[in-house]
């Protein structure tokens, strides 16, 4: 975000149970999760446009926030966000309950597997904005999810006819594996947006 005052103000936040934020309490589904975020946006004063930038987890919050407020949304710039199948895969049990929402090492107290599912069938058109997805390509011996990766980030491409893929081959924390291509697409999304 340093690397981006000359571009746009830049915010960003920890989410409820994370780094300087509130304890989370309950179980959190995604209407919670979005609450959050609008809540936070009218008290710090911080009005759109928005150019929304999420990676992973996060892009189901951004794409349900951008699809409640999408006269709101001026640009989206997704960051390895997993795109979900039908049907969705069957999961090791210990991987379910490790994303149990009161599981010990669920901090953010997240439905997880709930938040997704419901933001992915709710995800739908926001409008004629400039969209990037980027996604990262696992290689010709990904297994599972991994091999599928590109293809089902696709499925987000429907929040915009604008909408374009970026394929890269760093990994999934693509922030830290790749800052300076997140600088170039978040910068093109908001040069895009501002574009009559």
């Amino acid at each position: 975000m340093a690397d981006l005052p000359d571009v746009s103000r830049t915010c960003s936040y920890d989410r409820a149970g994370v780094g300087l934020s509130s304890e989370a309490t309950g179980c959190r589904g995604l209407a919670d999760l979005t609450g959050d975020l609008e809540r936070l946006l009218e008290v710090a004063d911080i009005g759109g446009p928005y150019v929304l930038v999420a990676t992973s987890g996060g892009g189901f919050i951004a794409a349900e926030f951008a699809r409640e407020h999408a006269d709101e949304i001026a640009g989206i710039v997704f960051l390895d966000v997993p795109g979900l199948t039908d049907p969705p895969p069957s999961l090791p049990p210990d991987l379910v309950e490790r994303l149990a929402c009161d599981h010990a090492l669920n901090i953010e107290h997240r439905e997880y597997l709930g938040v997704e599912r419901e933001a992915w069938d709710a995800r739908a058109e926001i409008g004629d904005i400039p969209v990037t997805i980027v996604s990262n390509d696992y290689g010709p011996d990904a297994v599972g999810e991994e091999a599928s990766n590109v293809e089902a980030q696709q499925g987000w491409m429907v929040l915009s006819p604008r909408a374009t893929q970026v394929i890269v081959t760093s990994g999934h924390n693509v922030p830290y594996e790749e800052p300076e291509l997140v600088l170039d697409e978040v910068r093109a999304v908001v040069e895009a947006a501002r574009q009559p």
